[in-house]
């Protein structure tokens, strides 16, 4: 069965949801299209299964090299319509002929995005050992290995026309003592200064911060305000770069997308859900309200600065299935997204900020939580129907048996690279 088909079976139920919708709410006239704009890229290292120190248990049919990533990122596109990007691992999807990658990714209508470098473990042939850190280390030879591996993946990233380079560090100490916490400041913030001095004219740099893990004690970069100073030297190309998952429990994300934004060094997001700390689980999956929150405050701040809502940020997924079948995973992170800012779009904003200036608290949340409870997926199924997708990416991934295929093809023990 093709997609149009399986939509025929769908599409009465579609129109009558969407339409009682539409009757009962009221909706921008602009949502869908923007809807349809709103693209979200796929990590390249998130097709495969993930694991824990205790163990990894494969999907199957997992892509063995980056072609069969693109492709997977490719059957994934053709069925939501809102993945028409990649972001690339280095070196772990190094691309040998960049010219033949790109011509690949264009036959599944993809683009590339950020590009992400790794210095957070150590790989084969290393000279130097990053196990003390890496921008920040001590021995000034270690820290430009580093520095050399981060323009080298913004070379990689100018052969695929990419335009951004995101850097998460995992420097920190996991002992009192261990660092000089001045020092290793300064010598991350000359070594990114060295890699912001590479890059393109049309490029930005996103700056990764993250609570902990793997050090226990102090991270270099290891909240937001660390990652907007250390920007704020680097230049205007340079953002910071917020992951859903790296922050302490219960903190407000809201708020510090909100300030960021209005300080113009927000640059983009690393979306996943969490429950303890970085479990990297499926957006939306545990804190809905908190991501719809997030994209309110994405909204308004955008709206306010007269910013693209598709284009001046950057949109990625950074998640791990341990469990799930990855490809699933990712469909239902899109939705989750795309539900999250559908129901942003709905926010009355001008009833909001009217309920602010009389403190009227009640009606404030009246008014969030009205939009929040829409159900809005007939909205997001509607843009899907318009670009050519599948009303119901999810079951028709599984109507097609698209996972015993992949499996067929390429072996049930098989291991996406990188994992």
């Amino acid at each position: 069965m093709d997609i149009s088909s399986h939509n025929e079976g769908l599409v009465g139920r579609h129109k009558r949801q969407l339409e009682f919708l539409t009757s009962e709410v009221n909706v921008p006239s602009s949502l869908v299209q923007k809807l349809k704009d709103f693209q979200i890229a796929i990590p390249s290292w998130a097709l495969g299964t993930g694991g824990t120190r205790f163990g990894r248990f494969s999907a199957g049919g997992e892509p063995r090299n980056l072609e069969e990533k693109i492709a997977d990122v490719g059957l994934l596109h053709s069925l939501n319509k809102s993945s028409g990007a990649i972001s690339l691992h280095i070196p772990w999807d190094i691309p040998s002929d960049p010219k033949a990658i790109m011509t690949l990714a264009a036959q599944h209508g993809l683009a590339f995005d950020a590009v992400n470098s790794n210095t957070f473990q150590d790989q084969s042939g290393q000279a130097l050992s990053y196990k003390f850190g890496s921008l920040q280390h001590v021995s000034k030879a270690t820290r430009k290995q580093a520095i050399d591996h981060n323009i080298d993946v913004i070379k990689h990233g100018v052969s695929l026309g990419s335009k951004s380079l995101t850097v998460w560090l995992s420097d920190g100490s996991c002992f009192p003592g261990q660092l000089n916490f001045r020092k290793t400041y300064q010598r991350t913030v000359e070594s990114l200064e060295e890699i912001y001095a590479a890059l393109p004219s049309d490029w930005k740099l996103y700056l990764e911060y993250k609570a902990y893990e793997p050090n226990f004690y102090s991270t270099t970069v290891g909240d937001w305000g660390a990652s907007y100073s250390m920007v704020n030297k680097l230049g205007p190309k340079a953002y910071t770069l917020v992951d859903l998952g790296h922050h302490l429990p219960n903190a407000n994300i809201e708020q510090i997308v909100s300030i960021l934004l209005m300080e113009g060094k927000l640059g983009g997001f690393h979306f996943n859900d969490s429950k303890y700390g970085d479990d990297d689980l499926t957006a939306g999956s545990i804190k809905p309200y908190q991501l719809f929150l997030i994209f309110n405050e994405l909204v308004e701040g955008m709206d306010a600065n007269g910013m693209n809502h598709a284009k001046d940020l950057g949109w990625m997924i950074d998640a791990s299935h341990n469990v799930k079948d990855p490809l699933e995973d990712l469909m239902q992170s899109v939705e989750a997204i795309q539900i999250a800012y559908a129901q942003a779009l709905l926010v009355d904003q001008k009833a909001l900020e009217i309920a602010r200036d009389e403190n009227d608290v009640v009606q404030c949340q009246e008014i969030l939580q009205a939009a929040f409870r829409t159900d809005v997926r007939s909205l997001v199924a509607q843009a899907r129907l318009e670009l050519g997708g599948a009303l119901d990416p999810l079951a028709y991934f599984r109507h097609s048996n698209a996972r015993a295929k992949l499996i067929e093809t390429r072996g049930e023990k098989t291991q996406a690279t990188g994992l």
